[in-house]
């Protein structure tokens, strides 16, 4: 009996899918829900598992296009599994007595009497690409001096380009996945279709690599999870979202849609390129919840299981190139969204600080954001509050309020 195998549908509005790569091969025995392929849509990579045990026959090949709900291969479970070999037994090997030791055989040594460069012109032969073949020597007993090498450059000889075995002018082409094509076709729209500005500020990250400093031990051992900089900004952004609803809004046709909760996008490099899976409802979440969220979820990212649900939604985005090294950049939005916050790495700066010029650790940070719906206050302002509350990380417990004002209830 054949069973058909058909490929499942990613999400409501895709229709087409890509075979990026087949797991299994042709005629391979496979076991019930064992991951046979992997299948890329303009959204997520989602897998296909067997259904039944059997012979794994192939119908398209990797790279093509296929339908949702068409047969990509069969399983023919009328073949009985192969019956697993046993290992053999290792016998012990004899002991043998142990053979007379052979003497060391002498060591070859080169001298320059055999032809070789002195150090000298060794060093301008390596340099202009010369081999002992290139070289007349002249030197006592065949040696080649530094004034042979000078007269082989003299006479065009050497060979100034780096040997052919080491430079390539090949090259390879690659067809676009779908995923990729899509991010291209998003990122054209965007610049085309918003009128993107940014802003930049600096923060001191004093304050939060204290913190972190003294409770990352603690908190590992509390809740399981790594006390990282994104939870921080993840919260701060949430308050400031909060603070200046427009940057949480988004456009649909001829209104605004304003969102009373923070579903926050975090941009994770995976291997099938830029993936923004969102965490829901972070307003609501602790700091140790914002950081497990986001660790399952780039997980899930980077190991191609990140499910097309797990990407929708968002209502504003973080990206943190200062993980790769960036210092500064204009990050692009993420349609729908209106906003995005790029986070980059942390240099100790001179900066000056109650009148005296202090090292501390500066981070440039910078709010891209769709000036249709998004005025210059309300991003500058959304940007001085996240600075704020990263600057002083008690005001994350309070809202983003004066912790006296909060404990005096004024």
């Amino acid at each position: 009996m054949a069973v058909e195998l058909k490929v499942p549908s990613p999400g409501e509005s895709i229709s087409e899918v890509q075979i990026a790569r087949w797991i299994k091969k042709e005629g391979d025995f496979v076991e019930k829900d064992e991951e046979i392929a992997e299948i890329d849509s303009d959204k997520a990579t989602l897998m296909l598992v067997a259904e039944a045990d059997g012979v794994l026959t192939i119908l398209a090949k990797e790279g093509e296009t296929v339908a949702v709900g068409s047969v990509v291969a069969t399983i023919d479970t009328s073949v009985a599994a192969p019956a697993k070999k046993e290992a053999p037994v290792k016998e012990s090997p004899a002991i043998e007595s142990p053979a007379p030791a052979k003497a060391a055989a002498p060591v070859k040594t080169d001298s320059y009497a055999s032809g070789l460069p002195s150090v000298a012109a060794k060093k301008m032969m390596d340099e202009a690409g010369l081999s002992t073949k290139d070289v007349a020597s002249s030197g006592k007993d065949g040696r080649i001096t530094k004034g042979d090498v000078i007269s082989a450059i003299a006479n065009g000889t050497p060979k100034l380009s780096m040997p052919s075995s080491e430079v390539s002018r090949d090259q390879r082409r690659e067809k676009m996945t779908m995923l990729r094509k899509k991010v291209a076709e998003r990122l054209v729209s965007v610049k085309r279709n918003t009128a993107m500005l940014t802003t930049f500020n600096e923060i001191d990250m004093s304050a939060v690599m204290n913190v972190r400093k003294q409770y990352k031990d603690v908190f590992k051992e509390k809740h399981g999870v790594g006390l990282g900089f994104m939870s921080f900004f993840t919260k701060a952004v949430t308050e400031a979202l909060q603070a200046f609803p427009a940057v949480n809004a988004q456009i649909d046709g001829d209104e605004i849609v304003y969102h009373n909760y923070a579903d926050v996008g975090i941009a994770v490099s995976a291997p099938k390129g830029l993936m923004v899976p969102v965490i829901r409802n972070a307003e609501g979440l602790s700091l140790a919840q914002i950081e497990a969220t986001i660790a399952a979820l780039a997980t899930k990212a980077r190991d191609g299981k990140i499910s097309v649900d797990d990407m929708t939604g968002g209502t504003f985005t973080i990206t943190n190139g200062g993980v790769f090294g960036s210092m500064m950049s204009t990050p692009i939005i993420n349609p729908p969204q209106s906003a995005i916050l790029g986070m980059h790495n942390i240099v100790e700066r001179a900066v000056v600080v109650n009148g005296k010029i202090e090292v501390r650790p500066i981070m440039y940070v910078a709010l891209s954001y769709d000036h249709r719906i998004i005025d210059g206050r309300e991003s500058v302002g959304f940007l001085v509050k996240v600075k704020q509350m990263i600057e002083d990380p008690i005001k994350l417990m309070t809202g983003g309020n004066d912790p006296m004002k909060v404990l005096l209830g004024v």
